[in-house]
């Protein structure tokens, strides 16, 4: 029989229905991809060096996932097999959360006055590309990411509003030394999450 996966980035509600439809449904999601959208997006070698995910269930056949695995080494991407829900709260704070925290940015600077944000857009430049980038991408794929990621996406935007928080309670109460040990935890920690 044949194998069926898809390419979405949550897994779990895909996973509870498709299995139950097709014994042979694996759920799949490749770390890949840009802000474009349509064919015109199209890029070769997309895949290359990136991790694609397989979430099997407790019924999927092993040789199946084997199958899968092997299909992703040949697009030269790097496969990693988990459980469906730690996928999406992984992929919450990763890849959902960014959308709606750059989103924010992007609606926060608009609401800025005329002459302060004019100046603000002839000024911007790599910080504020690499931050905004992906809160100004495709707005379909961020609404089903919110949509069908919905509990574990509140989940990791009411943790980062309280680390927010903190930072904020910081700067009013001027604690400088606390808010540099912030920043240097954050910039030790930040490349495990860049595996390129």
């Amino acid at each position: 029989r044949p194998i069926i996966t898809d390419v979405g980035s949550v897994k779990q509600p895909i996973v509870e229905e498709c299995s139950q439809l097709w014994g042979n449904f694996i759920g799949g999601h490749p770390m890949a991809g840009t802000t474009a959208s349509g064919i015109d997006a199209a890029v070769a070698n997309l895949f290359k060096g990136a991790a694609y995910v397989f979430t099997p269930t407790a019924q999927t056949k092993p040789e199946n996932v084997a199958k899968l695995k092997a299909i992703a080494l040949e697009l030269n991407a790097i496969p990693h097999v988990c459980n469906a829900q730690v996928h999406d709260r992984a992929v919450s704070w990763i890849s959902h959360l960014p959308v709606m925290v750059s989103a924010s940015l992007i609606k926060a600077c608009l609401q800025e006055e005329p002459d302060t944000l004019e100046l603000a857009q002839i000024l911007a430049s790599s910080g504020f590309r690499d931050t905004s980038r992906v809160g100004g991408g495709n707005s379909e794929l961020g609404v089903m990411m919110a949509r069908y990621n919905r509990a574990e996406l509140l989940r990791s935007l009411l943790q980062y509003r309280q680390n927010l928080d903190e930072i904020i309670t910081v700067i009013e109460q001027k604690d400088w030394e606390n808010l540099e040990q912030i920043l240097k935890t954050n910039a030790i920690a930040r490349p495990k999450f860049l595996n390129s």
